[in-house]
Parts: structure tokens; C-alpha cells; sequence
């Protein structure tokens, strides 16, 4: 997955923009201004309860095209004296990426910066954002055999091809516990991740916010895939073409940050965390200064952010949102009456 997605010159993170009608995928962000807005107010409200610091650190993750930062930072204003104690760092490893990040951003006057690292980012009170990150993190698979576990790889078949295969040693770590030829998904990369910035919070102070579609529980199954164009392919086919994803484990993200000393809030569903800081109130608002079609547009937006039912079509309940904040910080909303 790391070769595929982030390889200097063949990696389809180096080499695409994947993002919009015309990439490969749309993400909240894409949908509706409000999504953006609403994380922003969320973040101001974590600032506030932190003790407003007077030096922040806003970094997100994976930034897109920016048009998240965009509207976060567009929300961010309504904290008095927050914009002027507030340095951005986005952290982004794509060269094609970072030029749309730029033109995106051209307008800001809040300083921003660009890591290939969150570890290169200054030490500081973090407030940082995740907003389908974790997704594209490589996974490890295994499958449960006779003797016992034992790792998918991808090799060569006999016509030359790639294919998937199991390693010839058994994984002594993992539990017996489960059914034959079942399969279990681990992403060490996504846990070290989330340990850096669990740690970092738990000492310097600060809230993280994780957003991305997945499960609750550590649970069996595969969910590795492949987009291009909207539509799923195989993803051995065309390597570097397509974007891979894999549902993110927020049980083992919950761990991983605990074991570092945060406090875990969550997980929730999009459409629970969105409802709760209040994006119907603004929905209302943007109603109330729109045209028919913009109205429609409006609920159109509404209803795929936060709706129930078909994946396809709406994200209110295959995206989950994880809050992870310093021990002492007051609970910010959008968990209300959620176990952590």
C-alpha cells in the first residue's frame, strides 16, 4: 500500500489529484462548506476549553486540496484573539497536492507551513485535524490456517501477475480464536501515528479529531480496496493507479492513545457528532439567505453528511469521528451520552 500510494514517481498520491467530481473520490469537505465550518467551531470550542493558550498549533493531516482548512479556518474567526495566537501546519507528502493546497490557500493570512511529518510540526498545544487519513494507512493482513496465523502478501503467479498468497510462517502474536481461513486486518503504521499524536497532546495539551469510515470494534473481515473513478477495481491490477483504503479500526486507535496517556471520546457516528455541534442550526441559517436551488443544494448536502441508509449515498453512519484530548480537558460536544 505505502509503495503504491506514496512512491517518489509512480505513487498515485505523487502523481494525482484524486480528489472532486473529476478525481477519483469526493470527501465531506467536497460536499458542503458547512462540514468544514462545523469541525472549525469544534475546534475553537476544544481552544477555549484548553484555556485558550496563547501559542496553538492547528495541523491536519492529509489536507486534500485545503478546502477543509479553508472553511476551518473561515470558522475559526469567530473566536476572538484565536486567528492571532495560531500557526498551521499541514502535513502532506504530495508534491501535486501541496501546489492545489497553496493555490487554495493563497488568501490566508494565518502562517502556514508544510511538513512531511507530523514530527516535524513545533512542539505546542496541538489542535489537529484527520479527516480521512487513517483510511489510506497500510494494513497487514492474516489469515487463520491449520497451524495458525499467517500473513497475506502479494506475489507472482504463475502467469506473471501479481496475486495474493500467504507467507510460509505463522504469526505467533495473535489469537487462535477464530474460525478458519478467517481474516483480521492490523495497521501498525495507523497505531504508531496515533500513539505520536496521543503523546504529544497528553504533554504539550490539545485536542485531536478523527474522522474516517470504519468500525467501532476490532472485529474479522477484510476491507482493503480500490478506487478509480468513482467506481471499485481490483487492486492488484493497475498499482499506482488507484487510490487503496482500507476501514479504519477505531477500537485500536482508542488503545493506542490511551496507552499514551489522552482521554478517548468515542467513537461516534458522523451523522451524531455533526447533529450534536450543531450543523442543522447552520444549514438553517445558509436557508435563510438562499435561493430554491441553493435551499435544495443545502439539504441535498444535509442529508449526505448526515443521513442513514445506503454507504453510497450517504455518510452518516459508516463514518465514525474519535475525539482525543489531554486528561484534564473538559469533554467538548459532539459525544454526549457515547461510551469512551
Amino acid at each position: 500500500m505505502t509503495l503504491c500510494l506514496q512512491h517518489p514517481r509512480y505513487g498515485y498520491y505523487m502523481t494525482h489529484d484524486p480528489f472532486g467530481a473529476l478525481g477519483d473520490f469526493i470527501t465531506a469537505p467536497e460536499i458542503s462548506q458547512m462540514f468544514g465550518e462545523m469541525i472549525g467551531l469544534w475546534l475553537a470550542d476544544a481552544w477555549s476549553l484548553c484555556g485558550a493558550p496563547q501559542q496553538a498549533r492547528l495541523v491536519e493531516l492529509g489536507p486534500g486540496r485545503g478546502t477543509l482548512m479553508t472553511d476551518v479556518l473561515r470558522a475559526l474567526r469567530v473566536a476572538p484573539g484565536l486567528s492571532e495566537r495560531l500557526a498551521v501546519d499541514l502535513v502532506e507528502t504530495s508534491p501535486a497536492l501541496r501546489q492545489v493546497q497553496r493555490e487554495t490557500l493563497a488568501g490566508e493570512t494565518i502562517p502556514i507551513e508544510w511538513r512531511d511529518t507530523l514530527a516535524e510540526a513545533p512542539r505546542g498545544p496541538l489542535f489537529l485535524i484527520a479527516n480521512e487519513f487513517f483510511d489510506a494507512l497500510p494494513v497487514r493482513q492474516f489469515v487463520r490456517t491449520a497451524p495458525g496465523w499467517r500473513e497475506r502478501v502479494v506475489g507472482l503467479n504463475r502467469e506473471r501477475r501479481l496475486a495474493f498468497g500467504l507467507a510460509p510462517g505463522v504469526e505467533p502474536d495473535l489469537p487462535l480464536n477464530a474460525p478458519l481461513h478467517a481474516m483480521i486486518e492490523i495497521s501498525p503504521v495507523g497505531q504508531n501515528v496515533m500513539a505520536e499524536i496521543a503523546q504529544r497532546i497528553a504533554s504539550d495539551g490539545g485536542a485531536a479529531l478523527i474522522i474516517d469510515y470504519g468500525y467501532t470494534k476490532t472485529t474479522l473481515g477484510e476491507s482493503l480496496q480500490a478506487v478509480s473513478r468513482h467506481a471499485y477495481v481490483d487492486p492488484l491490477t493497475t498499482p499506482g493507479e488507484a487510490d487503496l483504503t482500507a476501514h479504519v479500526d477505531f477500537a485500536a486507535l482508542a488503545r493506542a492513545a490511551r496507552a499514551e496517556g489522552a482521554k478517548v471520546l468515542g467513537p461516534t457516528t458522523q451523522g451524531r457528532f455533526l447533529t450534536q455541534i450543531g450543523i442543522e442550526r447552520r444549514a438553517a441559517a445558509l436557508r435563510g439567505r438562499a435561493n430554491d436551488r441553493q435551499k435544495a443544494d443545502i439539504d441535498s448536502a444535509l442529508h449526505r453528511l448526515t443521513g442513514s441508509g445506503d454507504p453510497r449515498e450517504v455518510m452518516g453512519d459508516l463514518f465514525k469521528v474519535m475525539a482525543v484530548t489531554h486528561p484534564d480537558m473538559p469533554d467538548p460536544p459532539g459525544f454526549a451520552e457515547i461510551e469512551s
